[in-house]
């Protein structure tokens, strides 16, 4: 039942069995009564101004700007709530995820090389000879 007109008697209306498919078609999509679909759209007409036989004109284009007006403030809602959210929630979580890995990495050693080993440095360029004997190649 509809809201607010439970008490008002129904009238008839006659119109074309095409235009009433249409209808209740529409009627089925915006989930609504036949009245309240036909009071929704008389609403429309009258609150935005706009005359379904003429042409919308600039009409539209005042609509069309009522509709980036609001969808810029919807935006701006949802940027500051995503920004309450990363402030509030995921920045702190992830500085304690942070210092929870920080404790427990292990620290690494410092390995302690010598920087002064003569080995380490130099190449060698000559070798000793292993056997005496001129005749063996090694």
């Amino acid at each position: 039942m509809d809201k607010g007109y439970e008490k008002e008697q129904f009238k008839s209306l006659s119109i074309k069995a095409s235009v009433a498919e249409k209808f209740n078609g529409f009627c089925k999509e915006m989930s609504l009564s036949k009245s309240m679909t036909l009071l929704v759209m008389i609403e429309f007409f009258e609150e935005n101004s706009i005359s379904p036989v003429e042409s919308i004109g600039p009409n539209m284009e005042t609509l069309e700007k009522r509709i980036s007006l609001l969808i810029k403030k919807r935006m701006n809602g949802m940027i500051a709530i995503m920004k309450d959210i990363e402030k509030n929630q995921t920045k702190p979580t992830v500085a304690m995820l942070q210092s929870l890995f920080e404790q427990a990495e292990p620290k690494k050693k410092v390995r302690m090389v010598e920087k002064n080993d003569p080995y380490l440095e130099k190449e060698v360029r000559f070798r000793e000879k292993k056997y005496l004997n001129n005749n063996d190649d090694a």
